[in-house]
């Protein structure tokens, strides 16, 4: 295999890198201590929340981000679960690129962190101070590498961050490709419902501090839906046409401000347009518009009456460009869930694909889709109800099994194609992922990945 000759940056999605303040881990949860890293970061919460009117500033507050996450990483009331950053590491290296040891060493693979609270605009600008020096480096290798260039594959916010630093810090005289997974280029309506209705109801005595800490950040008002998903007089509006409750109106303005900047800027160069690979997920029962009622935002999975999925997270309708059609063909689509996209093994025979320039046959690649429907949140003791379903009719049997944080198998159930919700009981406080795929190797199914947080009753904390 030919040497690759271009620096792949790696951003990940909100959430996805670690956090220190005055040289202490403050986020950063690994195998086995989901709900303790929780439970230790809304202690810090006084600390860590931003204050009114930051904008694109950092805080000056000795937060500073530290790495990519390894493990699952959750907030209730923040974003989706989201599995660790390892496994896409681990997929790139075989290819030939590898970190820099040490860090100030010439290398062509660069994961960046970032502090996921504060605005993408200060996170794009950051991102330059660290990518450019570490390209000369590698350009000043000489021949070949004198001309290299940067790849960036990105996951959710990350692909945000990449494109603001690429049209609007220059980046564009840099970059090669923007590889994005999962990036929710026009928003989500789930950050609508967390930002409005708070953290999740099942927190107890967090709940307060989470919802406070989520309204301060930047970053996730820039989640927001920039695409019109608010149900108004029987017709959709944008965000900026509704009065939201709880929201600071000119954080949300000024969110789609950003949206807005970006689209101008990109329509502006046709050179993004070709340099852009989109993976998106697919399939999964996903929130897509919203109504307001009595001061709360109530989720939506259809569209104008249609129900077009997504990947859980991201709908369908925002996961692209405004200038690419749903159903454009340039669109890589797997169906599998937001917080596993980064991990799944056809999205990365398809980053493969990107980054080589070869033909690659997508081998994980399967012909029948799973629907499948997995509440994110329960708590101990309580049943918890799972909805499967295949795209389209088939006989071969499905497998779901449960698996601890730590990587004990907790469940394995064959299911029939046609049957009902399955029913898990017994699960006691932690995080476990839950895994539907065919019975054997050669069954015809995708598979999907869900992750659930179980929060322990308060007798059991």
């Amino acid at each position: 295999m030919t040497a690759p000759i271009d620096l792949v940056v790696v951003l990940p999605g909100i959430l996805g890198s670690t956090l220190c303040q005055d040289g202490h881990l403050v986020w950063a949860p690994s195998a086995g201590s989901a709900l303790r890293a929780i439970t230790t970061f809304g202690a810090s919460l006084r600390r860590l929340e931003l204050p009114a009117g930051i904008g694109d500033q950092h805080p000056c507050d000795g937060v500073e981000p530290a790495g990519l996450m390894s493990d699952l990483h959750v907030l209730p009331g923040i974003w989706t679960p989201v599995k660790g950053y390892e496994t896409l590491l681990a997929r790139l290296r075989p290819l030939g690129y590898r970190e820099a040891r040490p860090a100030t060493a010439a290398s062509n693979l660069l994961p960046v962190p970032y502090d996921w609270r504060l605005s993408c605009r200060y996170n794009a600008k950051r991102l330059g101070t660290i990518i450019e020096p570490a390209l000369q480096r590698w350009r000043d290798q000489g021949g070949a590498y004198a001309d290299a260039q940067i790849v960036f594959v990105c996951h959710s916010m990350g692909g945000l961050i990449a494109r603001w630093y690429i049209e609007k810090c220059r980046g564009a005289e840099v970059t090669r490709k923007l590889i994005t997974l999962g990036t929710p280029y026009r928003g989500a309506a789930r950050a609508l419902g967390q930002l409005v209705n708070g953290a999740h109801p099942g927190l107890g005595p967090l709940r307060i501090d989470l919802t406070r800490f989520a309204r301060s950040m930047p970053s996730l008002h820039q989640l927001l839906p920039e695409y019109a998903c608010i149900q108004q007089s029987g017709d959709l509006a944008k965000t900026t046409g509704v009065a939201l409750p709880e929201l600071d109106s000119a954080m949300v303005a000024d969110a789609m401000r950003f949206h807005a900047d970006l689209r101008d800027a990109e329509a502006g160069r046709p050179q993004s347009l070709t340099a852009t690979h989109t993976i998106v997920g697919t399939t999964q029962p996903t929130a897509t518009t919203a109504r307001l009622a009595d001061g709360r935002i109530e989720l939506l999975d259809t569209y104008q009456d249609q129900d077009l999925a997504g990947d859980a997270t991201v709908p369908i309708v925002a996961a692209c460009r405004a200038d690419v059609p749903m159903d454009s063909n340039t669109l890589r689509r797997v169906p599998d869930k937001h917080g596993n996209l980064h991990r799944n093994a056809a999205a990365l025979d398809e980053v493969e694909g990107i980054l080589t320039a070869r033909s690659i046959i997508i081998k994980a690649a399967k012909p029948v889709a799973l629907r499948v429907h997995a509440p994110e949140f329960g708590l101990a003791g309580q049943p918890i109800m799972i909805h499967v379903a295949p795209a389209e009719p088939t006989r071969h049997a499905i497998q779901l099994t449960v698996t601890s944080e730590t990587g004990t198998l907790v469940e394995a159930r064959r299911i029939r194609p046609s049957g009902g919700p399955v029913r898990i009981d017994g699960l006691v406080g932690g995080a476990y992922t839950i895994d539907v795929d065919g019975m054997d190797p050669a069954s015809p199914f995708a598979p999907v990945s869900s992750d659930i947080l179980i929060w322990e009753s308060p007798a059991e904390r």
